[in-house]
């Protein structure tokens, strides 16, 4: 328990570190407010009564203010890795806006995880990107504690579920030359140890602090070790004519990560990143960096035990970009198609059947054109089914479930799930428990489109028949499984 508990503000806690992180502070004693764009994206946290949420938009200086009324610290953990090839003038105008309100807020501090990487290197441009963005923070004269980590290993991130797809599917893998660039990755756990422990370090305001686990490894060194505490066997055949691009595809295929995330990733594996600058082992004496077999051994009991926290796909990342959630109303130019049984059953126990869909247990009914659907998607650049879901059974806003994204969750009630497939248009699943009298249950399935234009009055059209077989067959088989 930390002796100076503090208001903290934490951006970016809908996100794969941000999320993970709130519960640490609250747990070190520091009362935590949250700055968000959609706050019904926190549904479900574990932590959420404990916290003050406040809506937000980084991109958009004038609601970032009141968020920061009476904050001690700052914490910003807010980037992209896609969205278009101004995603580096987003990052440094977010960036500004936030530590421009810091200061006019009297905020004692901001502290910010970056990106390792020695600068005077040809670093990629996501890399450069994460320099600059820390470049900007302080431009306003607010200290900054800018922590600098390459690849963090731990259930969900980015960079470990890659390195996971690849190792368990493919016994041997070709392989660019990239794999044998060295780099130092470190475990969430160490990563949120540093960002908590500098609260009470006043020395690390103002400093630049690189981080990295106790091994340094290459790319193939780090799919060998995942293998190794797999119990797999697997070889690697390096070849010299995989660009980023095609690399990039390959990953698209074979792991749940678009190609469009995966490239900037895989132009930042080129450059050597290594800690060079041993203050942190000085500076946090009592963090002690884990080994990189111990951190895979961690996120992999997460992951089967089905205690993984967050994940690299709770963002607001997808084929479509960023949606505001939309209230459904039957309007001129929206197709609804209702269904509804009634079921012997508890809306709980109806709930549970719904809620549970997607992932290892997929869709019950004609599972294997679901499949084909995700197949296709992934082979015209979509997400495609192989991002699964982060628990079997629990389900909240912002969640990816196979290629939709949970919308909305009225526990007990209610799902909406939105399409993040490769569709010409907006497409919605949503189910709903609704209690009867007599103690039964009326089950409604509604599936919404939106269509843009005429191709996408023509897909709808063109799949009617195949959505009439699917969604009928859906609908009965989960009032069986009830």
């Amino acid at each position: 328990m930390t002796t100076t508990p503090q208001l903290i503000l934490v951006t970016g806690a809908t996100g794969y570190v941000g999320g993970r992180l709130v519960s640490r502070l609250l747990a070190a004693g520091h009362r935590v407010r949250c700055l968000v764009r959609d706050s019904a994206r926190l549904q479900g946290r574990p932590w959420l009564k404990q916290v003050e949420v406040m809506q937000g938009d980084v991109l958009q200086a004038d609601t970032i203010a009141p968020a920061m009324s009476g904050v001690n610290i700052v914490y910003y953990l807010v980037h992209s890795l896609s969205g278009g090839s101004n995603f580096s003038e987003r990052d440094i105008s977010a960036a500004r806006n936030c530590a421009s309100a810091a200061k006019q807020a009297g905020v004692a501090r901001i502290i910010y995880l970056g990106g390792l990487g020695d600068p005077q290197s040809n670093l990629s441009q996501h890399l450069v990107s994460r320099h600059e963005t820390g470049d900007a923070l302080r431009e306003a004269g607010v200290p900054v504690t800018e922590f600098r980590a390459a690849v963090i290993v731990g259930s969900g991130s980015l960079s470990f579920e890659m390195i996971r797809y690849l190792s368990e599917r493919l016994p041997v893998m070709i392989c660019p030359k990239w794999v044998y660039t060295r780099t130092q990755p470190i475990g969430i756990r160490n990563v949120l140890d540093y960002l908590v422990a500098a609260i009470d370090c006043p020395q690390s305001a103002g400093r630049i602090i690189e981080i990295g686990g106790r091994d340094v490894v290459t790319y193939a060194d780090m799919m060998s070790g995942y293998a190794r505490v797999r119990g797999l066997k697997r070889r690697l055949i390096a070849v010299p004519v995989l660009t980023p691009r095609l690399s990039s595809y390959w990953v698209h295929l074979v792991t749940p990560i678009p190609a469009v995330i995966a490239q900037p990733l895989i132009k930042g594996l080129g450059s050597e990143v290594i800690v060079r600058d041993d203050s942190a082992l000085k500076m946090f004496p009592a963090i002690v960096p884990m080994d990189y077999e111990t951190s895979v051994s961690l996120a992999l009991d997460k992951i089967e035990t089905h205690g993984v926290e967050t994940s690299w796909s709770d963002a607001l990342v997808s084929s479509q970009g960023d949606h505001t959630p939309l209230t459904l109303v039957s309007t001129q130019g929206m197709i609804i198609e209702n269904r509804q049984l009634v079921v012997s059953k508890p809306a709980d126990a109806v709930y549970k059947s719904f809620a549970s869909l997607g992932g290892a247990r997929g869709w019950l009914s004609w599972d294997w054109a679901w499949q084909l659907r995700g197949i296709f998607d992934r082979l015209i650049g979509g997400v495609g089914m192989r991002r699964g879901r982060r628990h079997p059974v629990d389900l909240r806003v912002g969640d990816a479930v196979d290629f939709w994204r949970v919308e909305r969750v009225v526990p007990g009630r209610l799902i909406r799930l939105r399409a993040e497939m490769l569709v010409p248009g907006l497409a919605w699943l949503e189910f709903e428990a609704r209690p009867e009298a007599d103690g039964k249950t009326l089950l409604l399935q509604t599936a919404i489109y939106e269509p843009k234009g005429l191709i996408g009055f023509l897909y709808w059209y063109a799949l009617y028949p195949m959505h009439g077989f699917i969604f009928s067959g859906l609908i009965r088989k989960v009032a069986q499984q009830a």
